[in-house]
Parts: C-alpha cells; sequence; structure tokens
C-alpha cells in the first residue's frame, strides 16, 4: 500500500522573541494574525520586516506566529546568496553557527548574531500518522514526486508530535524545480 501525504511549498518568514519583536514594533506588541497555517496553532501576521544583509536587503519578509523563544529567519538558497549570507541548510531551531542579519522595523532594528538558515526538507505527523507510515520522529526518508518535472527528496527528516498536522515542507525553489503545488500528494519511500 501506498503511504501518501500532502505537500506544501515555503515561502522566507521570519520566527520572532517577544524581545525582537517589542524592538521592532513597540513595547508590549500583540502580532495580528492574518490567516491560520497548515500546522494547529501556528499562523501568518499582517506583520513583515526589511532583512539587511552583508550584500543587500529583502523587503516585507513575513513575520510567523506565535513569538518564540527565538529569532529565525528562513530563507531559500537564492535569498541567502542576496543577503549575502552563506546558506546553511538545517533543521528548525538549530542555529549554532549560522550567520546573523539585521532585521528593521517600524519602530527600531534589532541585529541578530545567528539564526539564518535554508530549512531542511521535512514532514510533520501526528503521532498517529507515525504508527500507521511506520516511522518514528528524527527518521529520515525519501520522497517520490510524481508527475512531468517528478523526482525523489532524500534526506526528509520526520518530525512527529500529538499537535502536528500531516505535511511536508519544502522550500519554494525545490518545490517550483519539481513543478509541485501546495496540496500535492508525494509518496513515502524508506
Amino acid at each position: 500500500m501506498k503511504k501518501t501525504l500532502p505537500i506544501a511549498l515555503s515561502n522566507r518568514h521570519i520566527h520572532i522573541s517577544q524581545k525582537d519583536l517589542d524592538t521592532l514594533f513597540g513595547e508590549g506588541y500583540e502580532l495580528t494574525k492574518m490567516k491560520d497555517l497548515s500546522q494547529p496553532g501556528q499562523y501568518a501576521c499582517e506583520e513583515k520586516v526589511d532583512v539587511v544583509g552583508p550584500k543587500k536587503t529583502i523587503k516585507g519578509v513575513r513575520i510567523l506566529g506565535p513569538v518564540r523563544p527565538d529569532t529565525q529567519l528562513e530563507v531559500s538558497i537564492t535569498d541567502a546568496f542576496t543577503l549575502g549570507v552563506a546558506p546553511m541548510i538545517r533543521n528548525s531551531g538549530d542555529v549554532v553557527d549560522t550567520p546573523g542579519v539585521k532585521i528593521t522595523g517600524p519602530k527600531g532594528e534589532v541585529e541578530i548574531d545567528k539564526g539564518t538558515i535554508v530549512a531542511a526538507r521535512h514532514i510533520h505527523m501526528h503521532t498517529k500518522d507515525g504508527e500507521e507510515f511506520g516511522v518514528k520522529d528524527g527518521e529520515i526518508v525519501s520522497i517520490k514526486v510524481p508527475g512531468p518535472r517528478g523526482l525523489v527528496f532524500d534526506n526528509v527528516l520526520v518530525r512527529v508530535h500529538p499537535s502536528y498536522a500531516l505535511e511536508m515542507h519544502v522550500d519554494i525553489e525545490e518545490g517550483n524545480a519539481a513543478g509541485i503545488r501546495n496540496g500535492d500528494m508525494v509518496e513515502i519511500i524508506k
């Protein structure tokens, strides 16, 4: 039996700490939800910031909520080159020895000394999905993408948690290269 799941493209975005949010938008600022995302409790915000790298600036980078303990910027490899930072493919939260950037908002700016990553491809799975698919949290799998530009993604991290909804995430460049649209179905191959 084929084990299929939906896939979604992830564009550049930033996760922000409350401290940095206060500096960028004003003391005690609260994010404004624009729309819910596929993962429970996660949402796109109305707020955007500009990201300044050593080489260039990327304007209008959307903040995703809710606030997090640490600020983390997720970009594509092309975005990393545009900013002038080395593209570091990492799992979310793994920001040790990653480049920093300057972030500017309407009330101030913040210089982060680390936190810029190209997010590794990954799958979110509810605990029940992990059991059904026969995979565990932290396991690495391959994913087959069907279609005229079909391919196999290797080195896909499985993240299993009771609060996750079933969905694979790839960055927009990988998705475009494979002709993927949000909601397309892909297959796990172990």
